[in-house]
């Protein structure tokens, strides 16, 4: 196995697992939910942490852990990252309350922080420039496969086991990711001591912090004043990082201003932005809509799902290659537009009752499509200038950006759809009230003003109790309509504001250079070496 110590491919297929494995976290727990209410007595806002507390852990600690891999050893952090990652999914699996898993799930979000920037850069590093877009679109498409795998394996999974085995599968395949790495990564050989950003740790997660928390507990608490004093902190705080970090540049800083200097850079940061609100804005409103409106199980909702995984498996490969040959510029506009557009025909389509979501399979895979030329393309762009010994910090600062973009997306998208869907109930429950008995009308529009505020998905009110059976299998019949037609009513402009994003982000692609060939990044760079860093102070 020694002859492959140091081989970029072996180093890409460990690093790809990995990868793999954090990302597909990201979306696997989502659809266990209602199985996590039932068996762990937790309420839907501590499931919801569950979630939560991954995604943010991991927003917090990315640019730290990018930047860290610069200083102290990208193939250290990955694996160590691993280590954490494996260790704490075997916690979750045995977590026996709401509290220890939302913990060990922040654990899980920090080891996933410390390998993923190390992923992006150490295939910059490592391969040399004449192959490193067929790399990156290997890198994209375990992206975009990884994130629509995670409905349909979870739903498989808690369906003939348990929500405990959809972090007990990461067990296996973290060793193998260590044991692998371990075989094929080579050693860092360190040969210039490098200064650590205490300050601007703490000042950058503080911030971070803040904002992702208020982001995501700001419908909770209704946007009151604590709400908005954490967001006006995070603002405070971000402004005196970006002042200290000004003072900074010359000594090793955790955010070098270099990396913005490149339009590029920006630019797709931008996009990586957008490509989140699209993500965002297609999996929260469809995952309810399948299973709440049209009734599916969580197996054959996530089934649903597979064409977006085949249509980026197809589409990233090709785009790292043809990226090169005719620049990542049109590539990006033409994935954008793709996504944004199969969104716009998810719209067109979707009905209270549209022949059990098969309508949703050809979008999807046009979505799938559009996705996986975004990855690769933005991959390459965004490393496309960045000096090696940067690239951990520009990895970090990527992702970091694209994990806020995710919890902004939420936030925004889940406001826009409770707020629709206020209305929507409400209208759809007075033009049916006719065909409930006269004495429960008055209830009955109530019942979904109140489900439309705390946004339920039941898909419908409970009759009361004692009514004659017709009775009751009338208002069951009605409350459905009115949930599935509403439902629909609010997903539509829900899912249009996140292809606004998208169209935003083609705007935005008219500011990058049409740049062919491979990046001019040095190349060929063995992992185990780093360019020094001058130590100043």
């Amino acid at each position: 196995m020694n002859r492959w110590r140091g081989n970029p491919w072996a180093i890409l297929c460990a690093l790809s697992l990995g990868f793999f494995m954090t990302l597909l976290d990201l979306t696997i727990v989502n659809i266990a939910i209602p199985d996590m209410v039932d068996k762990l007595n937790a309420s839907l806002d501590q499931v919801l942490w569950v979630v939560n507390a991954y995604a943010l852990a991991l927003a917090v600690l990315l640019i730290t852990a990018g930047r860290l891999g610069d200083l102290r050893g990208k193939r250290t952090l990955y694996l160590s990252g691993v280590a954490l990652f494996t260790l704490a999914s075997l916690a979750c699996g045995l977590a026996q309350g709401p509290g220890q898993l939302i913990a060990f799930r922040a654990l899980q979000g920090a080891g996933a922080a410390m390998l993923i920037p190390q992923t992006l850069s150490m295939i910059v590093e490592v391969f040399p420039k004449e192959k490193r877009g067929v790399a990156l679109g290997v890198w994209g498409a375990t992206a975009g496969m990884s994130g629509a795998a995670g409905p349909s394996l979870g739903g498989l999974v808690v369906s003939r086991l348990d929500w405990r085995w959809i972090f007990f599968i990461n067990v296996p395949l973290g060793v193998l990711v260590i044991v692998l790495g371990l075989l094929v990564m080579p050693a860092a050989r360190r040969t210039v001591r490098h200064r650590f950003d205490l300050p601007g740790v703490v000042l950058a997660s503080t911030a971070l912090f803040s904002l992702a928390f208020g982001l995501i507990e700001g419908e909770r608490y209704d946007w009151n004043g604590g709400i908005k004093a954490t967001l006006a902190a995070s603002a405070v705080l971000m402004t005196i990082f970006v002042v200290y970090q000004r003072g900074q540049q010359d000594n090793e800083p955790l955010v070098p201003f270099a990396l913005f200097k490149e339009r590029a850079f920006t630019v797709v940061n931008f996009v990586g932005v957008a490509v989140s609100f699209g993500i965002v804005g297609l999996s929260l409103p469809l995952t309810i809509y399948l299973q709440s409106v049209l009734g599916l199980s969580p197996v054959k909702a996530g089934l649903m799902m597979l064409p977006l995984a085949v249509g980026s498996v197809i589409s990233a490969g090709p785009a790292g290659v043809l990226s090169e040959r005719i620049g990542s510029k049109y590539l990006l506009m033409g994935g954008l537009t793709a996504f944004g557009g199969g969104l716009v025909w998810i719209v067109l389509v979707a009905g209270a009752g549209s022949g059990g979501g098969s309508v949703v399979l050809a979008p999807m895979f046009v979505i799938g499509l559009g996705a996986g030329c975004t990855f690769t393309p933005m991959a390459g762009e965004v490393m496309r200038n960045v000096p090696a010994a940067l690239s951990g910090a520009a990895s970090g600062v990527n992702n970091a950006l694209r994990q806020v973009g995710s919890v902004l997306a939420a936030a925004v998208i889940g406001a826009v759809l409770q707020e629709r869907l206020v209305t929507a109930l409400r209208e759809q429950a007075q033009q049916r009230a006719g065909e409930v008995p006269a004495a429960y009308r008055s209830g009955f529009v109530q019942g979904f003003d109140q489900a439309g505020k705390h946004l339920e998905i039941s898909g419908g009110t409970r009759p009361p109790a004692g009514l004659p059976a017709d009775v009751a299998h009338r208002i069951d019949t009605v409350a459905a309509q009115v949930f599935g037609h509403g439902f629909v009513d609010a997903m539509r402009p829900t899912m249009l504001v996140s292809a606004g994003v998208l169209a935003a982000g083609v705007a935005a692609c008219l500011l990058l250079k049409t740049v062919r060939g491979p990046s001019e990044n040095p190349h060929g760079l063995p992992v185990a070496e780093e360019t020094p860093v001058p130590q100043h102070g």
